[in-house]
């Protein structure tokens, strides 16, 4: 039983992560500004004992005695992290100083979740860690982008200067339950509108790729990176290898839903890559992880999920 930090922890991502690490035996303590967390996604925990919650803002130092840290804290969707574009990046850099500061402190191992965003519009195909990518420096995504790729230099200078024991997962799409219905992600935006029987807009010509990993597998990928030996650092790919086009997916959810809802084409957003799909050689060798659930059945838990929670 280790004593375990989940930043961001009442988010998407997160909240699957507290429940995971509960299930294991672990206390778990979930800190979260609720920027774009919900406290919805953890009510159900606060009857736990082993659970604690945390109204706090990772910009600000914490502290907190903690075996390891998963610093999962940042809004992850451009609608969100562009809101405040400025609080995105000291989110990015501020945020990983001061968790790298407590991990060095505590001697705890510290779990960055990085992005593939951190490849920008790549030019290698699928796209293996040491591509270092194409990102624009400038461009309204440039503060999250940039601000991961802070994150993992701040990563690695804090292991090779302070010993501190790291991990980095760069995290490809992740798609699954308690996905917001306003963050602006393919799945969600497709799976919300086709429900109400609004228009799909497609930005660009549909035939972008990218590549869809069920929640589930991604917080075994989180967990398996976490406990692997020290020396494996990252950073590692962890995502679905299997590329789907935007219009693809949007034809499948139409049909799962049993939508009336129109495809509707609309300009390609600026710096939106044409192709993202991951190389996951690397958790395939090291972690001996790679995801189980097809897209189609974890299209079908995402929608059950969001039909109840839009019917209340």
């Amino acid at each position: 039983m280790a004593r375990i930090l989940v930043t961001g922890g009442a988010g998407f991502l997160g909240s699957h992560l507290c429940d995971a690490l509960l299930a294991a035996g672990h206390d778990v303590l979930c800190a979260d500004n609720f920027f774009t967390g919900s406290r919805e996604n953890v009510i159900p925990l606060l009857d736990n004992p082993r659970f604690e919650l945390a109204r706090h803002d990772i910009t600000f130092p914490l502290y907190v005695e903690v075996d390891q840290i998963y610093n999962l804290a940042c809004p992850a969707s451009p609608i969100h992290y562009q809101f405040d574009p400025v609080q995105t990046t000291k989110t990015c850099v501020h945020g990983a100083i001061n968790m790298l500061g407590l991990a060095k402190r505590t001697r705890a191992r510290i779990l960055q979740a990085s992005t593939s965003e951190v490849y920008g519009d790549p030019e290698v195909h699928p796209q293996t860690e040491d591509y270092w990518g194409r990102v624009n420096p400038l461009g309204p995504r440039s503060c999250y982008d940039e601000g991961k790729r802070c994150a993992e230099t701040l990563f690695f200078d804090y292991r090779r200067q302070h010993a501190v024991d790291i991990k980095v997962a760069r995290i490809f799409n992740t798609y699954g339950p308690r996905m917001k219905a306003n963050d602006g992600r393919v799945v969600s935006d497709f799976i919300v509108h086709a429900l109400r029987g609004e228009d799909i807009v497609i930005h660009g010509d549909g035939q972008q790729t990218r590549s869809f990993c069920y929640v589930g597998d991604m917080i075994r990928g989180l967990a398996g990176l976490m406990n692997a030996a020290p020396e494996v650092t990252g950073p590692i790919n962890l995502g679905n290898p299997v590329e789907t086009s935007i219009l693809d997916l949007a034809e499948m959810v139409l049909r799962l839903t049993r939508s009336q809802s129109k495809l509707v084409l609309a300009p390609r957003r600026e710096d939106d890559p044409v192709r993202r799909c991951p190389d996951i050689t690397r958790a395939r060798q090291i972690l001996a992880w790679s995801p189980t659930v097809a897209l189609e059945d974890g299209i079908k838990e995402t929608i059950a999920d969001f039909r109840r929670r839009l019917e209340q």
